[in-house]
């Protein structure tokens, strides 16, 4: 059988190639996913697809990125447990591991509702059409629960993307998929990864993990934060934020001001790699328009967002509404359960960065679109990720199930903008030598 093509990042997710996995359901108990999918009483193994599948994709970021100059090697499945295992979470079945996501019951299927902002709290009534009744709660999850019970799931889907509010509907992304589109422009040449510069302009999870996945490929990683809107994993724990970036530069630039948009513009068009998660329009407004700058400046321009930079653009979404739309759920009592922790954030992040590798050692130029919830579906569909047959009570005999776990954190994040100064000045130096320099 012929390799898969590291650049069909959905063929990449169905059949990401070799795995040594041999037990399947001990792979999944031991990485510390199972640890975090099931309810508080009972964990569930997954389907020996998905963990093939999963561990797989482990094997297809060490190839890429042999192929582009040094060869990162993680254990795929441990990722989906590092967030819980620094921030202490725990399975909480029909709730997500974080606590911000639940899955209700609609009239007519499932969704996944995320309120882990307080603007999310706020847009209720919008969504809903009808105030709620007070609560001393911060998500008042009894009355939303009620509120939806007797809707159609395609009428809040709908209202939910037009006011902006983060909801997943079971399935209903299972026709979006990640794609690389090659992108015509001035010629670039396969050249060594090792010192490209990558300039993330993303937050919270996916793209942070990708961006860290390619330092470790041997990139030098510039982190670009709004002034006035940090990335808000910053106020989460520390020591989660420290593993992802730990080791890269810290730019922060007031984007409502012409001197900020021109040092973005200008540091955009020095990088090699741009790494971001905003809508199309939002980019566009900041003076940013993806085609036209790979056309002649960076070689690959990576685009995470919840649904997509086409049909999806206008949705938000987060890692476990965005699982729950791609069907990546698990399974108990022919009810759906969040599947490990925001499932979706580690996987998009670990593809995003094998398929960023497999472009730049291929040549040319181009623009990856890797939705959150397109990936989710693809995985789920191809592992058989519906198919949560076995389920065992922690501890049970013949099975250790372990607690997730996180790689070494091997330093501090900077804090924002520590570096703002001398990257400019850099590029700025840069820019006036010329290509000769």
């Amino acid at each position: 059988m012929a390799a898969p093509d590291p650049l069909d990042l959905a063929g990449l997710l169905a059949d990401p190639g070799p795995t040594t996995v041999a037990d399947p359901e001990g792979a999944w108990a031991g990485s510390g996913a199972m640890a975090l999918t099931g309810t508080p009483d009972v964990a569930l193994a997954a389907p020996a697809g998905l963990t093939r599948r999963l561990a797989g994709l482990g094997g297809a970021l060490a190839r890429a990125s042999a192929s582009a100059g040094r060869p990162v090697v993680v254990d795929a499945l441990a990722l989906l447990g590092e967030r819980a295992a620094l921030s202490g979470l725990v399975r909480q079945g029909e709730a997500s591991c974080g606590g911000g996501t639940r899955l209700l019951a609609a009239a007519d299927g499932w969704l996944a509702v995320s309120l882990g902002r307080p603007d999310d709290v706020d847009l209720l009534a919008a969504w809903l059409g009808r105030d709620l009744p007070p609560t001393d709660d911060l998500a008042p999850w009894t009355a939303v629960a009620a509120a939806v019970a007797g809707r159609r799931v395609a009428d809040l889907d709908e209202r939910a993307a037009l006011v902006g509010l983060p909801v997943g509907v079971l399935g209903s992304a299972g026709a979006l998929r990640p794609v690389a589109e090659a992108v015509a422009g001035d010629p670039a040449p396969p050249v060594p990864f090792v010192g490209a510069l990558v300039v993330d302009l993303s937050s919270l999870w996916a793209g942070p993990l990708c961006a860290q996945l390619l330092g470790l490929a041997g990139a030098r990683v510039v982190k670009v934060e709004s002034t006035r809107r940090p990335d808000g994993a910053r106020s989460g724990p520390a020591p989660f934020y420290d593993l992802l970036h730990a080791g890269h530069q810290s730019v922060a630039l007031d984007f409502e001001r012409p001197d900020g948009r021109r040092a973005l513009a200008d540091l955009v068009a020095a990088a090699d790699v741009v790494i971001e998660g905003s809508r199309p329009r939002a980019l566009e407004q900041l003076g940013l328009v993806a085609h036209d700058l790979v056309a002649g400046g960076p070689r690959v321009w990576l685009s995470i967002t919840g649904h997509g930079r086409r049909e999806g653009a206008r949705r938000v979404a987060f890692g476990d509404d965005a699982a729950v739309a791609g069907g990546l759920v698990a399974r108990h009592r022919a009810r759906p359960l969040f599947c490990a922790d925001a499932v979706a954030d580690p996987v998009t992040g670990l593809v995003a960065a094998a398929g960023t590798l497999a472009a730049w050692a291929r040549g040319g130029r181009w623009l990856l679109d890797v939705p959150l919830a397109g990936t989710a579906a693809v995985l789920a569909e191809a592992a058989g990720a519906g198919d949560w047959l076995t389920h065992r009570v922690e501890g049970g005999p013949g099975l250790v199930v372990a607690p997730p776990k996180a790689r070494p954190v091997t330093g501090r994040a900077p804090d924002v903008g520590r570096d703002t100064r001398d990257v400019l000045a850099a590029v700025a130096a840069a820019h006036q030598a010329g290509p000769a320099a």
